[in-house]
């Protein structure tokens, strides 16, 4: 009886020790689960930034200003450069050199009559260019607030022909504004931002960042509208060599944490040979904000166009940038409307702000944050490990009620 009854104990304590493990081992699961999605979307690489201002230039050219941000890594560089010489442009060179730079010849550049007058040593170090340029500010008036682009539209602002300020620098950070006469006492603005890290945006939309994108961020601002219900559209075109961006891709998340409400991503992106890779991309989230310091309460849907082909000649005449590195550019253009119907019209607050990433490879991609996988670990783990605890004390209390009526007492 004594021999059964220790065997019986031993069993039991067998059984606790192995439900233990399988609690213990379950739990381990879940903890690595978790912190590999913290890590996931962490830090990728890091790049060294340098600023230059009209770099090789002599004294301050007339006409606007050239922006040179040098974004170095281990084997490669990004060249940024920014310029306000006609029409305002964002060019993004990628070379396989840590050591590639940019030479300007300034009077040719300066006489928007040739091509070849910026390039980049050793030629033979790029590997993909892509370029964006703000090209025109569209205004229309939707009387019958139906958001129809279709509707009538006021002449177009010819951004080419704006007077823009010098850029204002801070760091790797520079401000371009700009105005046309009707304008009043309003401006249109452009600011750059490059990064040596990844990171997040730190205001409304909170675009995620890497150490291979920057970011645009545009706003309109008291500008004097020419109609009490005036809606406003951007117009862009992409120019590329080789591997221009062609198509527009939406992809949708359930998570929507850095920007409430919105739960989708549109990529203007160029791909190699018609495939899945991802050489370059222009990246935003479809919605603008009425307010310089917005809150969720100031967001405005946006909507775009379809890419469509451009004459490259026009928009090589339009920017000095373009035409001093590009000899016969494919350029694509599309629109960015700002307001659905129903919106308030740009007359309400005369503010409009939206940010886009311009950048190469694959665009950053939003991941559950580790607050959002937190709520879901408590959410779905402390079932998993009540469940757990139900099955030891069953089992715990299976066998001592299985023992007491085994052995009973023998009158």
């Amino acid at each position: 009886m004594k021999g059964s009854c220790d065997s019986l104990t031993v069993n039991m304590a067998a059984e606790k020790k192995s439900s233990c493990r399988v609690f213990t081992l379950t739990f381990q699961v879940f903890v690595l689960g978790l912190s590999q999605s913290f890590y996931i979307g962490g830090e990728v690489n890091k790049r060294q930034l340098f600023v230059e201002l009209n770099p090789g230039s002599t004294s301050v050219p007339p006409g606007g200003d050239l922006l040179h941000v040098r974004a170095v890594g281990n084997n490669d560089t990004l060249h940024f450069l920014f310029c306000s010489q006609g029409a305002p442009t964002l060019l993004l060179i990628h070379t396989n050199s840590s050591s590639s730079d940019i030479k300007v010849d300034w009077p040719l550049f300066l006489a928007r009559n040739t091509s070849g007058s910026l390039k980049v040593e050793p030629e033979s170090s790029t590997l993909y260019s892509t370029a964006v340029v703000f090209s025109r500010l569209l205004e229309y008036d939707d009387a019958n607030d139906t958001a129809d682009p279709n509707s009538d539209f006021f002449p177009p602002y010819e951004l080419q022909d704006f007077t823009w300020s010098r850029l204002k620098l801070s760091g790797p950070v520079a401000v371009l504004c700009g105005a046309a006469a009707t304008f009043a006492n309003g401006s249109l603005c452009l600011q750059l931002s490059v990064f040596e890290s990844e990171g997040r945006g730190q205001s409304l939309p909170h675009l995620l960042h890497s150490a291979n994108s920057s970011q645009l961020g545009v706003w309109l601002d008291g500008v004097l509208p020419r109609a009490t219900r005036s809606r406003f559209l951007l117009e862009l075109q992409a120019v590329g060599g080789a591997y221009p961006l062609t198509r527009v891709d939406t992809s949708r998340s359930i998570d929507d944490e850095f920007t409430p409400s919105i739960f989708k991503v549109s990529q203007w992106v160029s791909s190699l040979n018609g495939s899945s890779e991802v050489l370059g991309f222009v990246q935003w989230k479809p919605v603008a904000y009425s307010q310089s310091n917005p809150t969720l309460e100031d967001a405005t849907p946006c909507s775009h166009t379809n890419p469509r082909l451009q004459k490259g000649e026009m928009i090589m005449a339009s920017s000095s940038l373009i035409h001093a590195f590009y000899t016969e550019p494919e350029t694509f253009g599309l629109n960015v409307s700002f307001g659905l119907a129903g919106d308030p019209f740009y007359n309400s607050t005369k503010f409009l702000g939206w940010t886009m990433l311009v950048g190469i490879g694959s665009p950053p991609v939003d991941l559950f944050s580790p607050l959002v996988i937190a709520v879901m670990a408590v959410g779905l783990g402390t079932p998993m490990i009540l469940l757990l605890l139900g099955v030891i004390w069953v089992s715990v209390h299976k066998r001592g009620t299985d023992s007491t009526t085994v052995y009973q007492p023998i009158n």
